[in-house]
């Protein structure tokens, strides 16, 4: 329970006697001001930028009769109400002030996590995140050759350490407690100094949600905030589902994986609506139904593999391309979002071709989108799932049916969602088809089944390579989202940069001990190794394709945990042991449920790794040597990541089987 008290001329915000904010005459906690921002857009990379102006500090505290307090200029002109509801603390600045900055207390050891996806830091201290859905970019580490030749036409698109398609406002502290905005408006996470939280939002009107408890039981907490978590369906956990866009040649070459012996559950062709063949590399057309020229007879191969228990998954994204029949049926029922200056469809620049975009502000667009795109184009078709793209582009610059566009940039992945579950709740398929997102917000967790890590390099970089999967699935599996998976084999090559045999075996073993085991031939295929380009491939691939089907019955374990109690699959070590500092900024390894320790090798050329193990014994997977508390120096060649039980599980037999 918060309660405001009045104190020194200002006042404390108290959680059960624990002080989360103290705002004093001469160390304001809160303050206002008007801004004016400035937001360029190039192809989903975004900058932004605001000239606020300064208005008087708060230096005057009185109570409020709500229990609140209100807070004033020395001559009233500027005044802000500050009132607490249960668990909820409100701000509302009086008019016409629209940026807020609040100063949460922390102590100097404190350490801080959440901000929704983070693909390079785990824990927040000592940086600052701005929260905006974006495309991540290439590289993300300025100054690095990939980067910098990713920016060079000035579209910032090689990123930073802080770009992510999933950007949230939640922040946990390891001193027991949690907050999460309400909102979708640009956020700033300030964690640049020891002992102080900053939030800046570009809002005059803030709720906060503020939480308490041991990092499991805020996960826990924050699961139930955002809603029941949608289970993933049964058949994606028996073996990989392999990605190939070859259209109609796809076929023969899942014919011949599975005559090597490769356990597979579905077959995922983006491609299934067509390719666009850009400098970018190999795209998709984006008109969302199937295209015969590319799969002849699509309907009866589709059925002909779910008869053999492999499900078809196909691709979609909220976007229409302008020469595609289904732009020109949405631009003429007017559910498309329009220009500022005429009454014209806003078209964005994809690199090469032009899109517009759906406006799921009007619910005749999403009814459209979700019934006659998703529910009889692609689920009455027959497809299984869906990579359901994108959602971080929506411009700032246009008119939707309903809403202010800054506002509804950040809600944009959840508004999609929404569609997408729609659609699939309207055939009754909830629980059954597998769709995919990589971007989201605050909200987004009630919705999307599955998360993706969206587009990594194929390579093993420090900040957009295989690495990060592992720091994205822990981060948002702390606000909220049960499950995460990545594309196997990276997706982005460009620059010369292409896949080793290496990274592929090596993010084999990966995905094995992931929820979903999914491949990807990434933006250009012909460039790059895939699964079956050598027999070394070949065999990898058909190996860690059984040991992710072995370990269904425990990931099963693991749904029907996260759908009780909110706690993700893949979890960040100090879930089980908050007690244990060493484990507070760990993120390169993680337990897979509360029975596995896994220790992915994400350095090229690596033998041996470093592996960390908490309190208890540790059974190592592939020796059977058994393993106590503290570091250790763990012998990790190709075909034998670092993975332990822990001593006294129920699925011992289980993992038993896997070095065999």
């Amino acid at each position: 329970m918060l309660q405001a008290a009045v104190s020194q001329g200002g006042f404390d915000l108290l959680a059960d006697g624990r002080v989360l904010l103290r705002h004093r005459p001469d160390a304001p906690a809160i303050a206002a001001a008007r801004g004016d921002p400035e937001v360029a857009m190039v192809r989903g990379n975004f900058r932004l930028a605001d000239s606020p102006e300064p208005v008087p500090p708060l230096v005057r505290c009185t109570p409020g009769a709500d229990g609140g307090v209100l807070l004033a200029s020395a001559e009233d002109a500027v005044q802000l109400r500050v009132s607490v509801e249960g668990n909820r603390l409100h701000l509302a600045a009086s008019a016409p002030l629209d940026r807020l900055t609040i100063d949460f207390a922390c102590r100097p050891d404190d350490v801080l996590w959440g901000g929704g996806e983070q693909m390079s830091h785990l824990a927040l201290n000592g940086r600052r995140f701005p929260l905006w859905t974006s495309e991540p970019g290439v590289g993300r580490e300025p100054g690095t050759p990939l980067t910098d030749m990713a920016s060079a036409d000035g579209s910032f698109a090689g990123g930073d350490y802080w770009t992510t398609n999933y950007p949230e406002p939640t922040v946990l502290c390891s001193a027991g407690w949690a907050l999460s905005l309400a909102g979708s408006e640009y956020c700033e996470v300030d964690c640049t100094q020891p002992g102080r939280l900053r939030l800046h939002v570009w809002s005059g009107a803030v709720t906060i949600a503020l939480f308490e408890g041991q990092p499991a039981d805020l996960t826990r907490q924050l699961g139930a905030r955002f809603g029941q978590r949608p289970a993933l369906p049964e058949w994606a956990l028996g073996g990989a589902i392999v990605g190939l866009k070859a259209g109609e040649a796809s076929f023969d070459r899942l014919e011949a994986l599975l005559d090597a012996g490769a356990q597979v559950s579905g077959l995922w062709c983006e491609d299934w609506v067509g390719i666009r063949q850009t400098s970018f590399g190999r795209r998709l057309f984006w008109d969302w139904q199937w295209n015969p020229a590319r799969y002849p007879d699509l309907p009866a191969r589709i059925a002909a593999l779910k008869a053999r228990g492999i499900r078809f998954l196909g691709y979609v994204n909220p976007y229409l391309a302008v020469d595609g029949p289904l732009y020109a049926e949405a631009a003429a029922r007017g559910l498309l979002a329009l220009r500022l200056d005429i009454d014209a469809p806003y078209l964005v620049d994809f690199g090469e071709f032009d899109a517009g975009v759906v406006d799921f502000t009007n619910p005749a667009a999403c009814d459209w989108f979700a019934e006659d795109v998703i529910g009889k184009r692609m689920l009455d078709f027959g497809l299984d799932g869906w990579m359901a793209d994108f959602g971080e582009y929506l411009p700032t610059d246009l008119r939707l049916h309903h809403g202010d566009p800054m506002r509804e940039h950040n809600r944009w992945p959840v508004r999609w969602a929404e569609v997408n579950a729609r659609a699939v709740a309207s055939r009754g398929k909830t629980g059954e088809v597998l769709w995919f997102m990589r971007a989201g917000y605050t909200g987004v967790q009630a919705h999307c089944p599955l998360l993706w890590a969206g587009d990594q390099s194929v390579d093993f970089s420090r900040h957009d390579g295989i690495g990060t999967v592992v720091t994205a699935a822990l981060s948002s599996g702390l606000v909220g989202n049960a499950f995460s998976h990545s594309d196997v084999g990276g997706y982005t090559s460009l620059f010369g940069n292409v896949r080793t045999e290496e990274l592929m075996l090596r993010w084999y073993e990966l995905g094995a001990f992931s929820p979903v085991m999914r491949t990807h031939e990434g933006n250009r295929p012909d460039d790059n190794l895939q699964i079956d380009s050598t027999p070394e491939l070949i065999r990898g691939f058909v190996r860690w394709s059984h040991v992710h089907a072995a370990l269904a019955p425990y990931v099963a374990h693991l749904v029907d945990e996260a759908q009780a109690t909110g706690l993700p699959a893949q979890r960040a070590l100090f879930l089980h042991y908050p007690g244990d500092r060493e484990t507070f900024t760990i993120q390169d390894q993680y337990l897979y449920g509360a029975d596995l320790m896994v220790a992915p090798v994400i350095e090229a050329g690596a033998e041996m790794r470093r592996v960390y193990l908490p309190a208890g014994e540790w059974r190592h997977l592939w020796s059977g040597k058994d393993f106590g508390q503290g570091w250790h120096d763990v012998p990790a060649p190709v075909g034998k990541p670092p993975v332990f039980s822990r001593a006294g599980s129920a699925f011992a037999p289980l993992f038993g089987k896997l070095a065999r």
